[in-house]
């Protein structure tokens, strides 16, 4: 009887339970389509810059585009703010798309094309348009710039932009946003734009992906939005150990061409940018991308570069620069005696935009006091290109939206619709190439301003390099780092000046990891530990780059700023010289 019952017992719990199994299964199916529907939801959207000349350059580039495309297209142009546009019904007999004017809170779907109105900025928040009131004047306005920036903070990697023919240089600083997340961009070819202006300057840049003629475009975006990477499908299989032997096959081919090395950096963020020249080349296997690189040394170089991109930009955060002037830069100059120089090392300096921000504020601070100093800022990076891009100090019209219209009068000159900074602020920085992990850093500093370099790297990285930035600041000086970005596990070495914005002063107290450096002994150094340790071979030190860095520091020219009636007065000093001032000249005896 007991057997029974406990049969019975089954029996009603399996009939229970094949009648729940309807509703999971209901709840399964329901949470699936929910995913379906999501990647479904889920689409490419193309920025897309124009200007003079760029009707018949949307007119062939979207002859060559599909209905189906399953794109959706924003398309930003410059326009007179009185003006009403008749775009729509140009396009109209070119595409079988919908053509949509914007209005506020529209959301994006894909299939349409999106046409910005004369008299508004345009912005994207969670795929959905946002109009906003132009803070500049109108011949000032830079809306293509302010539209990709806004599509690579909304979109990351996903974001695709377009530049075609017009005058100027909107879109440029955009598109180094979109690059410096992972997105891809386009320029016409500027044989084929009406105005290359717009078109050279992307280019100049050296991050466009592809320079064609716009017939060709379509083609290239079709291929592009189908690769896993842009896609969001599953990776092709690859084994994890074989999948990371691949990646470090990438890193050898990397530093045997430019002596690179990315093995500490973050790897999430290197197999992105590596996933995105994937991409590029429509390769999905990793050991075909590998094989790749093996035939095509152009790869390799255009790969590291992609590896070094950083968005940057005049005054990035304006209130992290307005936390630095009103907090960092009186107290230090309060501080300083008159015959000590001010010295700033700004690492990862990319195309100089940070050096300059902060060379501008110290001018500005001293004038403010009534003191001035010998100023020496040096600006240091991995990749020479950017290097070379900032000793020219050349920076498109575009820099207006991050500098006010005071600062470009008084620290740049206007040339060919681009800004150039002015000799006297140029000569207080000095730029060269500098591997912050192997090459002997600068010394005896006040500020070092390294923002948005260490989220690049892993913890073991970061564990070297900050205890660097301890040793070479003076006693009391700052340590600006980006919003992201922490002093973790060296807390007790710094204060905090400004915990939202990441500035830090220098105590007394020395990091307790030891970090190797060439001639640098960082933190508590056990000697005993040391005689056990391999020595290091003298051939590691690169001599040549200890003697530039004794030169830079000992005989790169202070620079001596004086702002009367808001013009300056340079004077630079030369070693073994005395400097007889005089207005608005420069006179020097031995």
């Amino acid at each position: 009887m007991p057997a029974n019952k406990n049969t019975a017992k089954k029996r009603k719990a399996k009939k229970i339970n094949s009648k729940k199994q309807p509703g999971k299964t209901k709840q399964s199916a329901n949470s699936k389509e929910q995913s379906t529907s999501k990647m479904q939801k889920s689409f490419p959207i193309v920025g897309i810059g124009a200007s003079a000349g760029g009707l018949e350059a949307l007119e062939g580039f979207f002859s060559n585009i599909p209905a189906q495309s399953g794109l959706a297209f924003v398309v930003v142009q410059h326009l007179a703010p009185m003006h009403r546009s008749i775009m729509d019904s140009l396009l109209k007999k070119y595409t079988g798309m919908r053509i949509l004017q914007v209005h506020d809170g529209m959301k994006i779907e894909p299939g349409c094309i999106y046409l910005n109105p004369p008299d508004k900025d345009m912005t994207i928040i969670n795929a959905t348009l946002c109009l906003i009131e132009p803070s500049a004047p109108h011949g000032s306005r830079l809306p293509i710039n302010c539209f990709f920036r806004s599509l690579a903070a909304d979109q990351g990697e996903r974001a695709i932009c377009i530049i075609l023919s017009g005058t100027g240089s909107d879109g440029t600083l955009g598109l180094k946003a979109i690059k410096g997340e992972g997105g891809i961009a386009i320029v016409q070819e500027e044989k084929q734009a009406k105005y290359d202006s717009m078109p050279r300057s992307a280019v100049d840049t050296g991050l466009v992906d592809f320079v064609l003629p716009v017939e060709k475009m379509g083609k290239q975006l079709a291929k592009y939005i189908k690769h896993p990477y842009i896609e969001g499908t599953a990776r092709p299989v690859t084994p994890k150990q074989r999948y990371m032997d691949s990646v470090r096959r990438i890193f050898v081919l990397i530093r045997a061409s430019t002596g690179l090395d990315f093995s500490n950096y973050k790897l999430n963020t290197i197999h992105r940018r590596i996933e995105r020249r994937m991409a590029v080349h429509q390769i999905e296997r990793i050991e075909d991308y590998v094989r790749y690189l093996q035939q095509k040394s152009v790869e390799v170089e255009t790969l590291s570069r992609d590896m070094l991109i950083m968005v940057t930009n005049f005054f990035r955060d304006p209130e992290a620069f307005e936390v630095l002037k009103e907090k960092v830069i009186p107290a230090l100059l309060k501080n300083k005696e008159s015959d000590s120089p001010v010295r700033v090392w700004v690492p990862g300096c990319g195309t100089g935009e940070e050096a300059y921000s902060i060379a501008m504020l110290l001018a500005e601070g001293m004038d403010k006091l009534k003191k001035h100093f010998s100023v020496q800022i040096f600006g240091t990076d991995l990749d020479a290109e950017a290097v070379e891009f900032a000793r020219a100090g050349i920076y498109p019209e575009a820099i207006a939206a991050d500098v006010s219209a005071e600062r470009l009068k008084l620290f740049f000159m206007s040339e060919n619709d681009r800004y150039k900074i002015k000799n006297q602020i140029r000569e207080a920085v000095v730029f060269a190439v500098q591997n912050l992990i192997k090459d002997p850093p600068f010394s005896k500093l006040d500020i070092v301003s390294c923002r948005n370099v260490l989220i690049y790297m892993d913890t073991v990285l970061q564990k070297k390099v900050l205890p660097l930035f301890h040793y070479v600041l003076v006693p009391g000086g700052y340590l600006f780092l980006g919003s992201s970005e922490t002093i973790s596990g060296f807390g007790d070495c710094f204060s905090t000046v400004d915990a939202k914005w990441k500035i830090f002063q220098r105590r007394t107290i020395a990091p307790k990891k030891t970090t190797e450096y060439p001639g640098i002994p960082l933190g508590d150094i056990d000697t005993t530990a040391k005689l056990t340790e391999p020595e290091v071979k003298p051939a590691e030190v690169n001599i040549r780059q200890v003697a530039e860095r004794m030169i830079l520091e000992n005989y790169a020219p202070p620079v001596f700023w004086s702002m009367k009636n808001m013009r300056f007065s340079i004077f630079t000093v030369k070693p073994k010289t005395t400097c007889r001032r005089r207005p608005g000249n420069l006179r020097l005896t031995s």
